[in-house]
This record gives C-alpha cells, sequence and structure tokens, in this order.
C-alpha cells in the first residue's frame, strides 16, 4: 500500500508540475504583452498630439527597460511553456533587466513622481504594478540559475550607454527624459546623478543576485550557477 501511495505521489507531481509551469509560463507571456500594448497606447496617445518622436518616447529609460523586460518575459514564458531550458545568456539578460525595472520603481518614487504626458494609470502601471510583477517572478519562481557575481558589471554597459545618448541629446537638442538630467544644472549635479543612478542599478542587481540563490516557492530546479 506504501509503496502505491508513493507510486500515485510520484505520478501526480509528474502530471500537475508541466501544467504548473505552462500556467505560469502562460502568465509571463501575457504580462509581456499586456505591457508592449500598454506602451504602443502611450506611444499612439503622444502621436495624437504631434508628438511622434520615437528617440523621444523611446528615450525614457523606462519605456525602454519595461520594453526590453517585457520581451524577456514572453521569451521566459516561452520556454517554460514548451518545457525547454533556459539558455545562461538568457537568465543573465532576465537578471539585469529585474534590476533595471527595480531602479525604475525606486527612481519614480522617490524622485521623479507623477504621470508626466501619460494617463495616470499608465505611468502606475509602468512604474509600480510591473516592476513589482517582475521582481516576484524572478524572487518566488526558482527556474534561474545563480548569478556568479563576476558578471555583476555586465549591469553597467546599457546603463552607460543610455546616460551617454541622454546627455550628448541634451547638449545638441537640449532634450533630456528628466530634468535632473539637464545640462543647465551644472557639470556637478550631472556627475552627482548619474554616480547615483550607477550606484542603485549595482545595487539593486546585488539583491537580484543575492535572489537568485534561493530556490524559490515554485518551479523549483536544481540549476547550477552560470559559468
Amino acid at each position: 500500500m506504501e509503496t502505491e501511495t508513493e507510486t500515485e505521489t510520484e505520478t501526480e507531481t509528474e502530471t500537475v508540475a508541466p501544467q504548473a509551469r505552462r500556467a505560469w509560463g502562460i502568465g509571463r507571456i501575457v504580462v509581456g504583452a499586456s505591457v508592449i500594448a500598454v506602451l504602443l497606447y502611450a506611444y499612439a496617445l503622444r502621436i495624437a498630439v504631434g508628438d511622434a518622436s520615437p528617440f523621444d518616447y523611446f528615450g525614457y529609460f523606462t519605456n525602454q527597460t519595461s520594453l526590453i523586460a517585457a520581451l524577456v518575459l514572453i521569451g521566459s514564458g516561452a520556454l517554460v511553456t514548451t518545457g525547454r531550458s533556459v539558455p545562461s545568456w538568457f537568465a543573465l539578460l532576465r537578471g539585469i533587466v529585474t534590476a533595471y525595472l527595480l531602479v525604475v520603481g525606486v527612481i519614480y518614487n522617490v524622485l521623479v513622481p507623477g504621470t508626466g504626458s501619460a494617463p495616470p494609470w499608465v505611468s502606475v502601471l509602468l512604474h509600480v504594478v510591473f516592476p513589482l510583477l517582475v521582481a516576484l517572478d524572478w524572487l518566488l519562481i526558482g527556474d534561474r540559475p545563480r548569478l556568479p557575481w563576476s558578471r555583476l558589471w555586465m549591469l553597467v554597459p546599457y546603463l552607460l550607454l543610455w546616460l551617454g545618448v541622454v546627455l550628448w541629446r541634451g547638449v545638441t537638442d537640449g532634450w533630456v527624459p528628466y530634468g535632473f538630467l539637464l545640462p543647465e544644472r551644472g557639470l556637478g549635479s550631472l556627475m552627482l546623478h548619474v554616480l547615483g543612478l550607477l550606484v542603485a542599478v549595482l545595487l539593486a542587481g546585488v539583491l537580484v543576485w543575492t535572489a537568485s540563490r534561493f530556490r524559490g516557492v515554485s518551479l523549483r530546479e536544481n540549476a547550477s550557477p552560470l559559468d
């Protein structure tokens, strides 16, 4: 009887686990697709009022990282749904965008609260709800390997590239996405804010890298650290 019970339990686990994986994978795809739809909707609103420049709209760190994170979430959902393993480079990318969205949530709620030209619900979704969902997904769902500390530096290049483009635009055509990056604030203020952003991203990365060492409460795998 005990053997039959153990066999039934094992069979049930094998049956339920793939269903749970598919359900969670589909959930990721739905969330990612919804965020992309919201980004396109907000862009359409700007086009409607004559502000159609994609360089301005996607010049915002929030919009760029939300789009990338949504695509990564869709890709991760597709992998989970089909039962395929996650490539190491993709897991690292997911960790990086998770850290970026943590910074988006903190910066929005501390330094630049407000909705700008977007409807309030769009700002709340992109600056609060989506970062929170991505962070919880990373923390609670254990289908990711332990990220090596030797790759923490990989958080920096994209941020430096974004800052370089934004500051160059601020000098040449006067456009910056956030007021604290205005050139007229002076070199000292710019350097202080740039340093603050770098520190914030690295601190967020430390949290994400640390969380990758927890197995999570669902879809747990005995994943090895990345090479």
